[in-house]
């Protein structure tokens, strides 16, 4: 279980404000942190201090990336308890993968290891699963979008 970090009431400000309608600007910080009351540098130390703490893992723009003519899938291995951090670090060396979890495997669901690919092509996604496949000595099996739904969940933070 992780320690608690304690944030303040700007902290909550900032992750509740900064969850849509990011300004597409010249100076996109200066303008949020002016509707926050508070300073472009304050906001941006405030920003990467949630990070470092992990209150936040992540910040920046969620991209469609086939529209943009990339691709990808999500994965997922069965990975052997006394082989994983091997494989762990062999998957992760590879610059297609994001997002690598832990799940427990069970009865029902041998996979342990769950990742999603991203690659400029769907070639991309295919040479990675074989690199990981050969680098490992594991299947990679993939699991593409078969459609795709928008759901937005914003997150209010409590204090």
């Amino acid at each position: 279980m992780r320690d608690s970090v304690a944030i303040d009431a700007i902290d909550r400000a900032i992750i509740d404000g900064l969850q849509g309608d990011f300004p597409i600007c010249e100076l996109p910080y200066a303008e949020v942190a002016g509707a926050l009351g508070i300073g472009e540098q304050d906001l941006l130390e405030r920003l990467q201090a949630m990070l470092d703490a992990r209150v936040l893992t992540r910040f920046g723009p969620m991209f469609q990336v086939e529209r943009m003519g990339g691709a990808f899938v999500l994965a997922a291995m069965c990975v052997p308890e006394d082989d994983w951090q091997r494989v762990l670090e062999v998957v992760n060396a590879f610059p297609e993968v994001a997002h690598n979890y832990r799940r427990e495997s069970d009865l029902y669901c041998r996979f342990n290891m769950w990742f999603v690919l991203a690659s400029e092509t769907a070639d991309g996604i295919a040479a990675a699963r074989r690199g990981i496949e050969e680098a490992s000595g594991l299947q990679v099996f993939a699991f593409p979008k078969l459609r795709e739904y928008f759901v937005e969940m914003k997150l209010a933070v409590r204090a």
